[in-house]
C-alpha cells in the first residue's frame, strides 16, 4: 500500500511530486483532527458540563488530563518505535485517538470523561510527537520547511477553524454529537494515512552521522537552550491566552461579539504567522524564533498598557496571533538543525515540552488572575517572552541549512 512517494530516504527527487503533497496533506488533516480532539471541550464547555452532571471546573480539566498525557506519550513513542512503520504507526494512533473521542462521546459522568480524556491524549502526543519528523522524509529536501510548516499548521487551524466548527455542531446536535462527528472522522484519516503515505521505516543514517553522531545524547547546548525558550513562550502565551477572553470584556469592555471577531482575527494571523515563520526558519530558525519571541512581548506589553483602549487592543491582538502562529514550526525547525540525526526523538521531546507548558501555562494564568488580576498576569506574560528571547540571544548557534540535511 501506499502512495508513489519514494520510501527511500537516502534518494529523494528534487522536486515533490503531487502524491507527496497529497501525503503532507492527509498529515496535516491528522493534526488538524488531534489538536481539535483535545480543544473541543473549550467550545461546548457549559452544555457538556451540564449534560455529564459536573462542575463546569471538572469539564475544563479534561484539557489539562490530555495535554499531561500527550507530553509523557509525545517523547517516548520515538523510543519504541524501533524499525516498525511510521505510516501503521500514526494510522493506530488515529484509531486510539477515535476510542478515546468514542468514549467521551457515550461518557455518563467524570469517571468516563478522564478514561476517555487519557485515551485521546495517548492517540494525540503519538500524532503530534512523530507529524513533523515524518514530514521531512514526504518531500523533497528543498521542500522540507513548507512540508512542516504545513504539518504544523493543522495546530493553528485547529483553534481557527476546528474549535469553532466542533461549536457550531455542539450547539445544533449536541455536545456528543460533536464528539461523534470526531471519531468518524479520525477512523477515515486513518484510513487515508496508510493509502496516503509510503512505508517509513526507521530514518537510514548518512555515513558521516554513523561514525560521529548516531546515538548522541540530546542533551547538547542548541537543543536545551531551544528547549528553555519553548517553555517560557508557550508558558507566557497560554498564561495569558486562556484568560483572554475576560482580559477584552474587562478591560476594553468588548462585547461577546467583538471578542469573537478579535479572536478569528488572531487566528487568521497565527496562520499567517505559521508559514511566515515557516519560509524563514527554513534558513534562520534561531534568528525567527527569536524575532516571534520580541513580537509576543511587544503585544503583551501593548495590551498591558493599552488593553483598556479597542483600537490599540485590535493590532496587539493581531501581532500576538502572527508572533505566537510561528512558534510551533519555527521552534520545531530549531530543534531539527540542533540535532538533524535524532529528528525522530528530538521532535517527540520537543512536543512533550510543549504540551506540558500547555498545561503549566494555563495552571499558572489562573493562580496570577486569582491572586492579582488580569493586568499583573498581561505583565508577567510579557516579561516570561523577555525572558525567553533573552535565553535565545545567548544560545549557541547551529548554522547548518535545513535543506541540505538528509533526514
Amino acid at each position: 500500500m501506499g502512495s508513489a512517494v519514494s520510501t527511500s530516504d537516502p534518494v529523494r527527487a528534487e522536486r515533490t511530486s503531487l502524491p507527496q503533497w497529497v501525503a503532507v496533506g492527509v498529515l496535516t488533516v491528522a493534526t488538524f483532527l488531534v489538536v481539535t480532539s483535545e480543544m473541543l471541550p473549550v467550545g461546548v464547555l457549559t452544555p457538556m458540563a451540564d449534560g455529564l452532571g459536573i462542575s463546569s471546573g471538572a469539564t475544563g480539566a479534561s484539557l489539562t488530563i490530555t495535554g499531561l498525557v500527550s507530553a509523557i506519550t509525545a517523547p517516548l513513542v520515538p523510543r519504541l518505535l524501533g524499525n516498525l512503520d511510521r505510516r501503521m504507526v500514526l494510522a493506530a494512533a488515529m484509531v486510539v485517538l477515535a476510542a478515546g473521542n468514542a468514549l467521551t462521546t457515550v461518557a455518563g459522568g467524570f469517571g468516563m470523561l478522564v478514561i476517555g480524556r487519557i485515551i485521546l491524549g495517548v492517540g494525540m502526543g503519538a500524532v503530534w510527537g512523530m507529524a513533523s519528523a515524518v514530514a521531512t522524509r514526504l518531500v523533497a529536501p528543498r521542500n522540507i520547511a513548507l512540508a512542516v510548516s504545513f504539518a504544523v499548521s493543522g495546530v493553528a487551524s485547529a483553534s481557527v477553524l476546528g474549535v469553532p466548527l466542533g461549536t457550531f455542531v455542539g450547539n445544533a446536535f449536541g455536545w456528543r454529537a460533536a464528539f461523534g462527528a470526531l471519531t468518524v472522522l479520525a477512523l477515515i484519516n486513518a484510513a487515508a494515512l496508510i493509502f496516503a503515505l509510503p512505508a517509513l521505516r526507521r530514518p537510514t543514517p548518512t555515513d558521516e552521522q554513523t561514525t560521529t553522531a548516531t546515538r548522541r545524547s540530546l542533551a547538547r547546548p542548541a537543543v536545551v537552550s531551544g528547549l528553555i525558550v519553548v517553555v517560557l513562550l508557550v508558558t507566557a502565551h497560554f498564561a495569558a491566552y486562556t484568560y483572554v477572553r475576560p482580559a477584552l470584556e474587562g478591560m476594553a469592555e468588548m462585547s461577546a461579539n467583538a471578542v469573537a471577531l478579535l479572536l478569528l482575527l488572531y487566528g487568521v494571523f497565527g496562520l499567517i504567522g505559521n508559514f511566515a515563520a515557516g519560509a524563514a526558519a527554513g534558513r534562520r530558525p534561531r534568528l525567527t524564533v527569536l524575532l516571534l519571541a520580541a513580537g509576543i512581548a511587544v503585544a503583551l506589553t501593548l495590551f498591558a498598557l493599552f488593553g483598556t483602549i479597542a483600537v490599540v487592543a485590535g493590532p496587539a491582538i493581531a501581532l500576538w496571533g502572527a508572533a505566537y502562529g510561528g512558534v510551533s514550526v519555527g521552534a520545531q525547525l530549531w530543534m531539527t538543525v540542533s540535532a538533524p540525526d535524532r529528528v525522530e526523538h528530538v521532535t517527540g521531546l520537543y512536543v512533550g515540552v510543549f504540551t506540558a507548558s500547555i498545561a503549566f501555562g494555563a495552571f499558572v494564568g489562573g493562580l496570577v488572575v486569582e491572586g492579582t488580576g488580569i493586568v499583573p498576569l498581561l505583565w508577567s506574560t510579557a516579561a516570561l517572552a523577555l525572558a525567553a528571547l533573552l535565553v535565545g540571544l545567548i544560545a549557541p548557534a547551529r548554522r547548518r541549512p535545513i535543506d541540505r540535511q538528509l533526514l
